[in-house]
C-alpha cells in the first residue's frame, strides 16, 4: 500500500544570508541608483542601457511563458465552459476596478486642485512633445483595438511580444489540443516540459534584476534630477495619494470580502513589486507573479488566464493617471469643464486605458490618445507633464501590478480554483519544507521555478 505525503512550501529565504535574498539585492540596487544619479547625473543617465537591457531580456521570455502557462492551464480544465466563465468574470471585475480607478483620480484632483493658479497659456506650450506620441496613440477606436489583438501571423504574436495576441493564440491552441486526442497529449506534454525549462531559464535572468533596477533608477534621477519634481510636486503628491487610496480602500476591501489580506499579498509579491519600482514597468514581474500565484494554491488554468489579461484590461494605475492628468491640464490652463464633459471624458478613458500596455510610458501615450479626441482640452498640455512623467510611471506600474495580483486571486476564489488553506498558509509565511531547485532530495520533486515541492512515498506492510 502506498501512502503519499505532499510537503508544501515555506519561505526558505530565512536560511539565506540577507545579501543573497533577491528583494534585498534589488532594494540595494535602487538605493545605489538614486545615489549615483544624484551625485553623478551624467554618469547616472549613461546607465540607461542596464535598465533597458534587463527589461528586453524579460520581454524576450514573456511570450513563450504566457503561451505555455495558458495552454497547459486551460488544457487541464475538463469543462470548457469554465474558461468562458473565467473570462466573463475577469472582464466584469476589470471594468469595475477601472471605473473606480478613474473616479479615484478624479476625486483626488478635484479636492487637492494641483493645477489651480498656474494660469498657463495654451499658446506657449510646445506642440512637438505631443507630436512624438500622436502616432503611437492613433488607433483609439474599438474596432482598431480589437483588430490589433489579431496577429499578422502565428509566429508574429511571439515576434511582437505583446500579451494580448499571444493570449489569443494560446486560447485557440489550448482548445485545439483538448480535442486532438492522442496527438494533442504529446504536444501538451512537450509544452509542460518546455514550461519548466522556461521558468528555470527565467530564474537566471532574474539574477540580473538588481543591476537592471540600479541602471534604471540611476538614469531616472540623473536625467531628470530630484529637483525637477519641485515645481510640480503637488501634482505628483496628488497622484501618489490617489493611488494609495485606491490600493488601500478599493483593493483592500476586495481582498477582505474574499477572505485574504491585502498587506500579506503585497508582502508575498515584494520581489516583483520592487522590480516594478526599479524598472517603471510591470512586464518584468509577470513570469514571477504567475509562478507565485500557483504557489498560493491558484489553479494555473484560471490565474494563468486572468493575470495576462489584466496586463491590458486592468491598468488601474494608468486609469488614475488619465483622469488626474487631464483635469490638471484643464486647471492649469484655466479651462472649465462641465460635468457632462467630464462624464464623456470618463467614458472615452474606459477605452483608451485598455489600449495601453504595461510598459514604461504607456500611460503617457494613453493620455495623448484621450486628449487627441477631446476638443475641450489641448493635447499640447502634455508638455506640462513630460518632465515628471517618469516619476509618476513607477506608481502607475505598481498600482496596476498590485491590482492584477489581487484580481487573479479573487477570480480564482470565485471559480473555486484556489485552495484556501494553501493561500492562508503561504500568505501567513508558514507551511512545510521548500528547497532550492537542483537540490538532491528523497522521493519525487516537482520543479517550479526556483522551488521544489517534495513528495515522499512510503511503503506500509
Amino acid at each position: 500500500m502506498q501512502k503519499q505525503a505532499l510537503v508544501g512550501p515555506v519561505n526558505s529565504e530565512t536560511r539565506k544570508p540577507f545579501y543573497r535574498i533577491l528583494y534585498v539585492q534589488v532594494l540595494i540596487g535602487l538605493m545605489l541608483g538614486v545615489l549615483t544619479g544624484h551625485l553623478w547625473p551624467e554618469f547616472g543617465a549613461a546607465l540607461k542601457p542596464f535598465g533597458d537591457g534587463f527589461v528586453k531580456l524579460v520581454k524576450m521570455m514573456i511570450a513563450p511563458i504566457v503561451f505555455c502557462t495558458i495552454v497547459s492551464g486551460i488544457n487541464s480544465i475538463s469543462d470548457s465552459r469554465e474558461v468562458g466563465r473565467t473570462l466573463v468574470k475577469s472582464m466584469a471585475l476589470f471594468y469595475l476596478l477601472t471605473v473606480l480607478a478613474l473616479l479615484a483620480g478624479l476625486v483626488a484632483v478635484l479636492l487637492i486642485q494641483p493645477g489651480v493658479g498656474m494660469h498657463v497659456s495654451v499658446s506657449t506650450l510646445d506642440p512637438s512633445v505631443a507630436a512624438k506620441f500622436t502616432k503611437q496613440a492613433s488607433a483609439t477606436g474599438f474596432a482598431d483595438f480589437m483588430l490589433h489583438i489579431i496577429p499578422h501571423s502565428f509566429f508574429g504574436a511571439f515576434a511582437d511580444g505583446e500579451v494580448l495576441p499571444v493570449l489569443l493564440v494560446s486560447i485557440l491552441i489550448a482548445f485545439g489540443l483538448s480535442r486532438a486526442g492522442d496527438g494533442g497529449a504529446v504536444v501538451t506534454k512537450a509544452v509542460d516540459s518546455f514550461s519548466q525549462v522556461l521558468f528555470v531559464s527565467f530564474g537566471f535572468v532574474m539574477k540580473l534584476a538588481p543591476l537592471g533596477a540600479f541602471g534604471a533608477m540611476a538614469f531616472t534621477v540623473g536625467r531628470y534630477g530630484i529637483r525637477s519634481i519641485g515645481s510640480l510636486g503637488l501634482l505628483i503628491l496628488t497622484f501618489y495619494i490617489a493611488c494609495s487610496v485606491f490600493v488601500v480602500v478599493v483593493l483592500g476591501t476586495l481582498a477582505r470580502l474574499n477572505g485574504f489580506s491585502l498587506w500579506k499579498t503585497i508582502r508575498y509579491f515584494k520581489e516583483e513589486l520592487l522590480i516594478v519600482l526599479g524598472t517603471s514597468s510591470s512586464e518584468p514581474a509577470l513570469p514571477g507573479a504567475l509562478r507565485k500565484l500557483e504557489q498560493l494554491g491558484c489553479r494555473k488554468g484560471v490565474s494563468g488566464l486572468v493575470l495576462p489579461m489584466g496586463y491590458s484590461f486592468n491598468l488601474d494605475g494608468s486609469a488614475i493617471y488619465l483622469t488626474l492628468a487631464s483635469i490638471f491640464i484643464a486647471q492649469a490652463c484655466d479651462i472649465h469643464l462641465s460635468w457632462g464633459q467630464i462624464a464623456a471624458m470618463l467614458g472615452l478613458m474606459l477605452l483608451t486605458s485598455k489600449g495601453a500596455a504595461g510598459v514604461t510610458g504607456s500611460g503617457f501615450v494613453a493620455l495623448v490618445a484621450t486628449l487627441s479626441v477631446m476638443p475641450d482640452l489641448p493635447v499640447t498640455g502634455v508638455a506640462l507633464l513630460v518632465g515628471i512623467d517618469r516619476f509618476m510611471s513607477e506608481a502607475r506600474a505598481l498600482t496596476s501590478m498590485i491590482s492584477n495580483c489581487v484580481a487573479a486571486i479573487t477570480v480564482s476564489l470565485w471559480e473555486d480554483a484556489c485552495d484556501r488553506e494553501v493561500l492562508a498558509r503561504e500568505l501567513g509565511g508558514s507551511g512545510a519544507l521548500k528547497v532550492a531547485a537542483g537540490s538532491q532530495i528523497g522521493g519525487g520533486a516537482v520543479l517550479q521555478g526556483d522551488t521544489a515541492w517534495i513528495s515522499t512515498t512510503q511503503s506500509a506492510a
